[in-house]
């Protein structure tokens, strides 16, 4: 009992907010590597993209009609249009050569140039044309219809910052500024354990005392979900020695974070923080969040370790606030953090042990107003709750209870 005290003196328990600064503290983006465009998708910038060219690279029209300018047909309506001769056409792609005078329009084709003189397109349903002449019945104003050159992105200006995850509009945005290959953070490689003797593989039949391992395949998820690389390392049994074997094959592996699940907790055969603390740097063991509050931090061999608890809710709900966060910094990403959104209570709360809880729940829609609905039963052990979730409510440290249609935040789990 003297040796627990001493732990939970020697590590006291830290808020969520500093857990999570701890970790973040922990990694650095990992080195860039060039890819082509498709490739990119979902991986981060390394560089600022700075545009070369202006986007677009010429005034052209924005709809289908006529170019023309504006003072020859200021205040045109159809009880007094006016009448323009027509000198030419602009297909789309066309160069425009033509220079325009007073009192002349050119038919004109969305995205084509606007010819020098131009500086408004009438579309066609505000005309009407006899022969080589076109009536225009409406004056839309000066410079409608026109994008200009530059509107999109200037040249000189950072289209793209590092730091931001490529999508698909990223990837048009690139190959819009004629990029065909783009330098991108790494993707982290991330060793996955899991801890007990009471765990069987997925495809074992059950035996008395046994579960099968839910968490590997869970986290793995996460971590596919988060842009890393998972590498399952299996089952290591309550032996300080295979534990201790199973963290040096991930050291071999070179992987940028461990993650493990099980034997954090304060039990006779809870040993994955005292072979971290031997072999390495333990930083925290306890968090005041519920679920989730034996949660091990350290560096094992320069590697971060992340040591998530055994149930599998708690596993899901630490890696959510601390792991995915972890893989967002070390792949470049500015916005590392849970999306958050506010949702009204369907039902009452009540929560009265002084840690934050973090409650599964299903968000809807009505009247127009998003509310959270809790999915059930939400000990930590339900892994069914957290697949019928589309969020985790935060019920704060200091909140005893919330009367249904109190608003709260709703962590996304996306």
């Amino acid at each position: 009992m003297a040796t627990r005290a001493t732990d939970h003196e020697r590590y006291p328990t830290l808020s969520v907010e500093q857990a999570q600064a701890q970790v973040l503290a922990a990694v650095q983006p990992l080195p860039a590597e060039s890819l082509p465009l498709l490739e990119a998708l979902g991986r981060v910038l390394a560089e600022d993209i700075v545009a070369a060219e202006d986007i677009p690279p010429h005034a052209n029209a924005a709809m289908d009609g006529y170019a023309l300018r504006h003072e020859d047909i200021a205040g045109a309506s159809p009880e007094k249009p006016a009448w323009l001769q027509v000198v030419g056409e602009l297909p789309a792609g066309a160069r425009a050569t033509v220079q325009l005078r007073k009192g002349e329009a050119v038919r004109i084709m969305t995205g084509a140039p606007i010819p020098s003189g131009a500086d408004t397109v009438v579309r066609f349903e505000d005309t009407h044309a006899e022969g080589m002449r076109v009536c225009i019945l409406r004056d839309p104003g000066p410079g409608r219809n026109v994008r200009a050159a530059g509107e999109d992105v200037r040249r000189g200006e950072v289209a793209l910052a590092a730091g931001t995850l490529l999508r698909p509009q990223e990837l048009g945005m690139l190959a819009a500024l004629g990029r065909v290959q783009v330098r991108v953070h790494r993707r982290p490689r991330v060793a996955i354990l899991a801890t007990g003797d009471e765990l069987l593989t997925p495809e074992a039949p059950l035996s008395p005392g046994k579960i099968r391992d839910a968490n590997s395949y869970s986290v793995a998820g996460q971590v596919l979900q988060a842009g890393g690389i998972p590498i399952l390392l299996g089952i290591a049994r309550d032996s300080e020695r295979e534990l201790r074997d199973k963290l040096e094959e991930a050291l071999a592996l070179a992987v940028d974070l461990i993650v493990t699940s099980g034997g954090v907790s304060a039990g006779d055969f809870d040993l994955v923080k005292e072979v971290l603390r031997s072999l390495g740097r333990m930083e925290f063991w306890w968090v005041n969040m519920k679920p989730g509050r034996p949660l091990a931090f350290g560096t094992l061999g320069g590697v971060p370790l992340l040591a998530l608890p055994g149930n599998p809710v708690s596993a899901m709900v630490a890696f959510h606030l601390f792991g995915r966060p972890m893989l967002y910094r070390l792949q470049g990403r500015s916005d590392v953090l849970p999306r958050a959104v506010f949702a009204r209570l369907r039902e009452p709360i009540e929560r009265k042990d002084g840690r934050r809880h973090y409650l599964r729940v299903r968000l809807l829609r009505a009247d127009g107003v998003l509310e959270a609905e809790l999915t059930g039963e939400q000990g930590s052990g339900i892994l069914s709750s957290m697949t019928r979730s589309d969020g985790l409510a935060i019920i704060p440290e200091d909140c005893q209870a919330l009367p249904a249609g109190s608003t709260v935040q709703v962590l996304l789990l996306e």
